[in-house]
């Protein structure tokens, strides 16, 4: 049954906005922010100060970007990413109730588009306390300034949309939870340091990952992601996997992960507990 939830949206244009969940979608969403004008200040202020900026370096690991835990102890952080559109809108429920069966913490990053896909879901998600919601971007798209694209995803075209790219999915976000994410992972993890830098700007700090589970690549058989988990972390590691491809192996996967890495002494956190550091 659709949410029958309305919230109420004001805008520093003293526009009152009484929207329910399908005026929440990326594309009405963007266009009342258009309206907003503390959204043009911030977005004008922007685009002032990076008017001449160059792209910089583009990978997962640029300058600007965090992708391990400070910490001395077996500690790791699961990260799963929600991409959102017609091929990527499912929701892993098997996963998600495993986390909770074992009472193990993790990381959520969410685009406007999944969003859009499973807003009860969503919201369901928002109030568990042992997940923590995070950016992955209002339409998932590579962060970059001059349409860099990877894995066939073309990126945003310029510091503008870029900016709309952040910081929309990080008001929508709080608009539906009341809490601003603190951290962004950019589609593919790839971005420039253009952006990093741009993200820095609106306070939020972009993520990559350290052990990439090797899960995104469709239906990748579980002893490879095992082994590409197990062989690969260390205390503070971030792992990247997926949540919203039920067809997919990670469930099947993380079930056998868990009980080796608790049984070599690891434990879990997420993202907000601890410092993060770039290599």
């Amino acid at each position: 049954m659709r949410s029958l939830v309305i919230f109420t949206l004001l805008f520093l244009t003293g526009n009152l906005i009484l929207a329910q969940p399908a005026d929440l979608k990326n594309d009405y969403f963007l266009r009342q922010l258009y309206k907003d004008q503390s959204y043009n200040t911030q977005k004008d202020l922007v685009l002032k100060e990076f008017a001449h900026v160059v792209p910089g370096s583009w990978g997962e690991f640029v300058k600007g970007v965090d992708e391990d835990i400070v910490t001395n102890k077996k500690l790791l952080a699961l990260t799963f990413d929600a991409c959102g559109g017609p091929r990527g809108s499912g929701y892993d429920a098997e996963l998600i109730n495993y986390l909770r069966k074992e009472k193990i913490p993790a990381t959520l990053f969410v685009t406007g588009k999944w969003i859009d896909a499973n807003y009860n879901t969503f919201l369901e998600l928002s109030k568990d306390t042992l997940f923590e919601i995070e950016n992955h971007g209002l339409n998932h798209q590579p962060c970059s300034v001059d349409g860099e694209s990877e894995y066939g995803i073309k990126g945003t075209p310029d510091v503008p949309d870029a900016f709309d790219e952040i910081e929309a999915n990080e008001r929508k976000i709080q608009f539906i939870t009341g809490r601003r994410p603190k951290f962004y992972r950019s589609a593919t993890a790839y971005t420039d340091e253009a952006c990093a830098k741009i993200a820095r700007q609106l306070d939020v700090t972009v993520i990559s990952f350290d052990v990439l589970s090797g899960d995104a690549v469709p239906f990748t058989k579980i002893p490879v992601i095992e082994k590409s988990v197990l062989s690969n972390v260390k205390p503070g590691a971030l792992i990247i996997m997926h949540f919203n491809h039920p067809e997919w192996n990670t469930f099947e996967s993380l079930e056998k992960i868990i009980p080796v890495l608790k049984k070599q002494g690891y434990s879990f956190s997420k993202l907000e507990t601890y410092p993060l550091k770039g290599k």
